[in-house]
């Protein structure tokens, strides 16, 4: 990072980090992990367990520490193609590497000026400003700690972006591949449930959560029929891995509850996509790979798991093409920018104040980066 980067399709930026939730290693780590997630909210170690006995049934490790790494490659890959060895590092919330460790060596090794890339393509609380209040904090106590002061803006959310939605496309197509040919096909679209609350306060400054998906549902839906035709039954947005009070309104139906719907009008074969996440977070491994699946296949269902994007060529391809967008928007504002799907605006580069706060109107005085510390 010594090295100067002003000549380099990524200048400004001295480094790239993608940054995720983070998750256990090894088993011993599974507790601690969790610890660190619910910090300061009282939460006891045998509710915890409860969450980590899905950790356990994978030894402990979680997918998403294998899948950054090889995001990590594949996206360092793709810029060095494009002309540039910018460094592609990773940043995780609540587990090694943790946002302050990477961020140090960054300042270390001369780095100022960062882009991070938020392991999200839609806008909500969970998965921006609560990044951004992150950030926030690790900014100011590595600011107090080394006396530098980091530049970092955040890359812009992409899930109308050509890119992700082609590789959710590729990666539906190949998992109806793997179901019986001739029989009719139903595509669940799946994503993170998330509480009405804050599905609402996404939408204060643009669409909301679920108006976000529905345009990526709808246009993956004009694609699938244009391909398959009467092949293909149907398809439904669903959601996964509600947590929280019983009592507190969440996005619905669980995509158990869809695939009993689906089995008792008659349909018997599914493709389960996620088209929520780029990677596989424990949320796909258990909750998709593990129950859903095994809830299909009880209610006589033959079923098949599209990959994430992450796992795509195409999305890869996109990423790049999104951080190297970025980095020419900083050099000259008049810089060409990449198109978007549907009808809903680009999302804009910084975020705009009271943007995908927890609760629509309430302000919390948190400090945030990439965007109006409101």
């Amino acid at each position: 990072m010594t090295v100067s980067l002003s000549a380099t399709p990524a200048a400004p930026y001295d480094a790239i980090v993608l940054l995720s939730y983070g998750g256990p290693y090894r088993q011993q780590d599974v507790l601690p992990f969790l610890r660190d997630v619910v910090e300061g909210k009282g939460v006891p170690d045998e509710r915890l367990e409860v969450v980590g006995a899905h950790y356990r049934l994978f030894g402990g490790r979680s997918p998403i520490n294998d899948e950054n790494l090889a995001l990590a490659r594949d996206l360092r890959r793709a810029l060095h193609e494009r002309g540039s060895d910018v460094p592609v590092l990773l940043a995780n919330r609540h587990w090694h590497p943790h946002t302050v460790d990477t961020l140090r060596d960054v300042i270390a090794y001369g780095g100022r000026r960062v882009l991070v890339v938020i392991t999200a393509a839609y806008l909500s609380y969970s998965g921006s400003r609560q990044y951004r209040e992150h950030l926030a904090a690790v900014l100011d106590a590595l600011a107090a700690e080394t006396g530098v002061r980091l530049q970092v803006d955040v890359l812009r959310a992409f899930y109308n972006d050509p890119g992700f939605i082609d590789a959710n496309e590729q990666a539906i197509l190949d998992a109806v591949a793997e179901l019986p040919q001739g029989r009719p096909v139903h595509v669940a679209f799946v994503t993170h449930s998330i509480p009405e609350t804050m599905n609402d306060a996404s939408g204060a400054t643009g669409p909301t959560y679920l108006e976000q998906h529905r345009l990526i549902a709808a246009e993956l839906d004009r694609r699938l029929r244009a391909r398959f035709g009467e092949r293909l039954s149907g398809t439904t947005l669903s959601f996964c891995s509600r947590s929280g009070s019983p009592r507190q309104p969440w996005l619905e139906p669980d995509v158990n509850e869809r695939l009993d719907e689906l089995a008792s009008s008659g349909q018997r074969a599914v493709v389960l996509a996620p088209i929520g996440f780029i990677a596989d977070h424990m949320e796909v491994a258990f909750d998709l790979d593990t129950e859903a699946s095994a809830h299909a296949r009880e209610l006589g269902l033959a079923v098949a798991r599209a990959t994430t994007a992450g796992h795509r060529p195409e999305f890869i391809d996109a990423l790049a093409g999104l951080v190297l967008e970025r980095a020419a928007v900083e050099r000259d504002p008049a810089a060409p920018r990449r198109p978007v799907v549907g009808d809903q605006p680009m999302a804009p580069d910084v975020a705009p104040a009271g943007s995908c706060r927890q609760r629509d109107g309430v302000v919390t005085g948190i400090p945030v980066t990439a965007g109006d510390r409101d």
